[in-house]
């Protein structure tokens, strides 16, 4: 599965097996930047300021590292196992930083099925030259009805310079 279509539609907990994989890929823009640090909060100059940055152990600005965590939750909520997942839990661990127009693309795969729904996903995010940048172990609840729905529009937004 993949996060190409505009339909999501969620794989039920009965669906899922052992070993099945998705993947959710996303660029990194100025913009997003921006608006990453503005929703959480987080501006660390490591993130918003080039000339801090230079002086970092990186020497350019960085995304914040939740970021990547992100896109695992959204690999999570609208591709596998998709709409109607519930997080529970995630471990993470940062192999490398991601820049300003990295392209990240996170794999999902089911490791088991635990009862109650539970299912436990490893997440491998790697950016565009396949280097591991984020990897860990997710705990869902998976969906027991089956859904598909059309992505929502989301609004634009306008970054103020």
């Amino acid at each position: 599965m993949s996060d190409t279509l505009d339909t999501l539609e969620n794989i039920t907990y009965e669906e899922l097996n052992e070993g099945d994989t998705a993947t959710f890929t996303r660029t990194l823009t100025e913009d997003e930047l921006v608006l990453f640090a503005a929703v959480s909060g987080d501006v660390n100059p490591v993130h918003l300021d080039s000339e801090f940055a230079a002086g970092s152990m990186f020497k350019e600005r960085i995304a914040h590292g939740m970021w990547s965590g992100s896109l695992i939750s959204a690999a999570l909520a609208t591709v596998m196992p998709g709409p109607g997942t519930i997080y529970l839990e995630q471990s993470l661990s940062f192999k490398r930083p991601v820049k300003l127009d990295d392209t990240l693309t996170v794999h999902l795969k089911v490791l088991r099925k635990e009862p109650k729904g539970r299912v436990v996903v490893e997440c491998d995010v790697r950016n565009q030259n396949e280097q591991k940048v984020v990897i860990g172990e997710a705990k869902v609840i998976a969906p027991t009805e089956k859904v598909s729905l059309h992505k929502p529009r989301l609004p634009k937004i306008a970054i103020e310079h």
